[in-house]
């Protein structure tokens, strides 16, 4: 079983920045891409088949179709994903929408473009840290992309080492 990392962007250089900026992860944890919601619902399929489990969602605002924020509401509601963690990547959602993602979706971080590449690895290493613990993963498997000090908090306390 393996982590999984889905972008839900529908600007092609945007996902490749994103991708770039979090390639440090890529060898740990399943990184998926998708530009719009029916296809990130297929890739959830995909990674649901294969035994793997949703760690984290990187959706943005403004996309063809469903906005990412409805999307986000959605994962919220979804048994699948209801411990998936929640994140807005965008430029242009507005109070309103970010209110509804927080409130609805229960949204865990908002990330504004453009990023700082070193606070997103940051923030996506917290985020897949909070998922183990949330779910009560082991976490030595994915030690690599985890808050290991945390990770390592967690392994005494189960007794462990």
């Amino acid at each position: 079983m393996r982590l999984a990392l889905l972008i839900l962007e529908d600007e092609r250089p945007v996902r490749e920045a994103l991708r770039r900026d979090l390639a440090l992860f890529a060898g740990h944890v399943r990184v998926e891409e998708a530009e719009d919601v029916p296809t990130a619902l297929e890739v959830i399929e995909e990674i649901d088949a294969a035994g793997d489990r949703l760690a984290l969602v990187m959706a943005d605002h403004r996309l063809p179709g469903t906005s990412g924020v409805d999307f986000l509401i959605g994962l919220a509601t979804d048994e699948r994903t209801l411990a998936t963690r929640k994140v807005l990547v965008t430029g242009q959602a507005d109070q309103g929408d970010t209110i509804r993602a927080i409130n609805e979706a229960r949204l865990d971080r908002y990330v504004a473009k453009p990023w700082q590449p070193g606070a997103l690895r940051d923030m996506v290493r917290d985020q897949l840290t909070e998922f183990v613990v949330v779910t009560g993963l082991d976490p030595l498997p994915h030690l690599a992309v985890l808050d290991a000090e945390r990770a390592l908090c967690i392994v005494r306390e189960r007794g462990d080492m």
